[in-house]
């Protein structure tokens, strides 16, 4: 078999001429980039790098950095983007876990590398010549050469979203890796990634280029920005997480940009209430596609734009699950649950991550007996599709029926001065309250807490509403990914628990 890589190259190959990137305004077309992928394979090879090795990258998302991706790759040996962790202390201890034969970073990215680190280091765009990866590849060769991967090898080490703590870091081999990004793809398709290249962002990528499409990079995401690129790159898809979707449609600048070559918004990260799905399709057109999935689980189920047309029912779901991964839901007794019963997810298909990377006890936890324990709460309606209430933590039962962080935040973002809601667990067993929630107003509009959980108790009861407290904020804490930062949540009602007291 081709691993992904091989089938990369192939397609940019037949395909010379095209534009496969776009970076700072300007094209890279396939033939140049294909080209400095085989030049960035000798200069890897020319500091020891081969078949087995692993480098790892603080690498913001420019043509460089995938190129010596995909020349890793092409050596036979495994990558990984490593994650911008706040925290001086864990970033070093994650470097330091993981071991990487050699670190890349960039002038953007220098400040992340740990002083204290066992691996070798190499730069792109600044340092010392002898250490410059990106001026040794510049005297290579071009001529392509074969790829050194075999299919067992370890491929691709992503790291989690995070957003609970330290991430953890799933592996895939060339075989699993290839069959997870070789999904059809049109060859029209210009894809903006506009932020880390996380896990999600990385399959994206992958997948375009294999299918001939163009690749839109953008060093971060601001809604003004996506939507101007959106218009002036003529954009057909696009992945946010979810606050960044929220923000995005909420933007005054929606109504003035053409967003008509829009084929998909994808958004992932959270529960996603049907009321802001309803209105991100009101404000963004009928383009959005909910998919449900995780670094170690791979792609679960999508929700696409079609089927939210054929049925509006479905805006509370996760879609159908894909073809080829199967889903099974376990109660809380081990045994399993029926249609319509909830019960803990568990996920098995041919892109699943085979394992952590380093991490044994871990592992075992998350991976057992050939499937993978995503650790989320769901069930699957009698229509075959998937519902997800959250994480298990997130989801509690009163009368015997389970809540999940979406029903919570329904009825709050139904409120005239809600614009958005966010409901995590407390993460203390001990305490009456289940969910920290808070609430994001609409621009000069004040919160009523009060009005706030009396609607909670009006919907639900107040066994519910009892269960909830609510702090209102302009901001919600995000990771660096984007996503939603539960322990920035939790920080956040210390500190008004702290006032209170005061």
């Amino acid at each position: 078999m081709k691993t992904y890589v091989e089938v990369l190259l192939d397609t940019l190959g037949a395909n010379a001429d095209r534009t496969a990137l776009r970076y700072l305004n300007e094209d890279v077309t396939a033939g140049a980039f294909r080209a400095s992928v085989y030049r960035y394979a000798r200069a890897l090879q020319s500091l020891g790098i081969v078949r087995g090795d692993f480098v790892a990258m603080f690498a913001p998302n420019c043509p460089d950095a995938l190129a010596i991706r995909y020349a890793t790759n092409l050596l036979g040996a495994a990558t990984m983007f490593l994650p911008a962790i706040i925290s001086a202390e864990h970033r070093e201890a994650f470097v330091n876990r993981m071991r990487p034969t050699l670190l890349v970073d960039f002038p953007q990215t220098v400040s992340l590398v740990p002083a204290r680190r066992a691996s070798r280091v190499a730069h792109v765009g600044f340092g010392a010549a002898r250490l410059r990866l990106d001026i040794r590849a510049r005297v290579q060769s071009d001529v392509p050469m074969e790829s050194r991967a075999l299919p067992d090898d370890l491929a691709v080490i992503v790291p989690s979203g995070g957003s609970t703590g330290v991430p953890k870091a799933s592996r895939r081999s060339f075989a699993v890796h290839t069959a997870m990004v070789s999904v059809p793809s049109r060859a029209d398709r210009r894809q903006l990634v506009n932020g880390a290249l996380a896990y999600l962002s990385q399959v994206l990528v992958d997948n375009t280029l294999m299918g001939g499409g163009t690749v839109v990079l953008k060093p971060s995401y601001d809604a003004a920005d996506t939507l101007a690129t959106i218009e002036a790159e003529r954009i057909t898809d696009v992945l946010l997480v979810e606050p960044q979707l929220f923000e995005t449609m909420d933007h005054a600048d929606v109504q003035h940009r053409d967003l008509s070559s829009l084929r998909s918004i994808a958004h992932i990260g959270g529960s996603a209430p049907a009321i802001l799905r309803r209105r991100a399709i009101a404000r963004l057109g009928p383009v959005l596609t909910h998919m449900y999935g995780a670094s170690e689980a791979g792609l679960v189920s999508v929700l696409s734009p079609s089927d939210y047309a054929a049925d509006a029912s479905l805006l509370d779901s996760a879609g159908r699950v894909r073809p080829g991964v199967d889903v099974r839901f376990r109660r809380p007794d081990g045994t399993f649950a029926r249609t319509g019963e909830h019960g803990l997810i568990e996920v098995r298909s041919a892109a699943m991550a085979q394992g952590y990377y380093r991490q044994p006890i871990e592992s075992t936890q998350k991976f057992r007996g050939g499937w993978c324990l995503t650790g989320d709460i769901g069930f699957i309606d009698e229509k075959i599709n998937l519902h997800v209430l959250g994480r298990a933590a997130d989801v509690a039962e009163f009368d015997g029926k389970a809540f999940g962080p979406a029903q919570i935040e329904s009825p709050l973002c139904a409120l005239p001065y809600v614009r958005y809601a966010r409901a995590v667990s407390t993460g203390d067993a001990a305490s009456r309250y289940k969910w920290n929630v808070i609430v994001v107003p609409w621009a000069s509009m004040p919160i009523d807490i009060g009005d706030c959980m009396r609607v909670l108790e009006a919907a639900y009861g107040a066994k519910v509403a009892n269960a909830v407290r609510i702090v209102a904020t302009q901001r919600v804490p995000l990771t660096e990914q984007g996503k939603v930062d539960r322990a920035g949540i939790g920080r956040m009602f210390e500190g008004e628990a702290e006032r209170r007291a005061a």
